[in-house]
C-alpha cells in the first residue's frame, strides 16, 4: 500500500538546508519516491499559530518498506548530516489509507 512521508521543518540556515534538499531529491528519485508537495505556492493557515519559515514536504512512496529503505539506507544517512544545524525537522511516515 502507498506511503507518505510528511516533513516539517523550521528551517534556520536555508543555504545549507537547500544544498540538503538538493542531494535527498536525488536519492528520493532512486528508492522510487516523488515529492507530492514541495514549496507549495500557496499556503493557508486554517487553524493554530503560524509558525515562521515553516515548510512542509509530502512525499509519495509505493509502500511503507520502500520508504524505510531509504530513510536507513547509508547513502541517505550521509546526506542528512548536511541538514545538521540547519532546523528543525520532524519526520512522520503515513500508510495511506486507499
Amino acid at each position: 500500500m502507498v506511503a507518505y512521508m510528511v516533513i516539517r521543518a523550521q528551517i534556520t540556515d536555508p543555504e545549507k538546508f537547500a544544498n540538503y534538499g538538493k542531494s535527498a531529491a536525488k536519492l528520493v528519485e532512486k528508492f522510487g519516491g516523488n515529492y507530492e508537495v514541495m514549496r507549495p505556492p500557496q499556503d493557508i493557515l486554517l487553524e493554530g499559530e503560524s509558525e515562521p519559515n515553516m515548510k512542509l514536504v509530502i512525499s509519495k512512496w509505493p509502500s511503507m518498506n520502500t520508504a524505510l529503505a531509504f530513510w536507513n539506507s547509508p547513502e541517505y544517512s550521509e546526506i542528512k548530516k548536511l541538514r545538521e544545524n540547519a532546523g528543525t525537522v520532524t519526520v512522520r511516515l503515513v500508510e495511506a489509507t486507499s
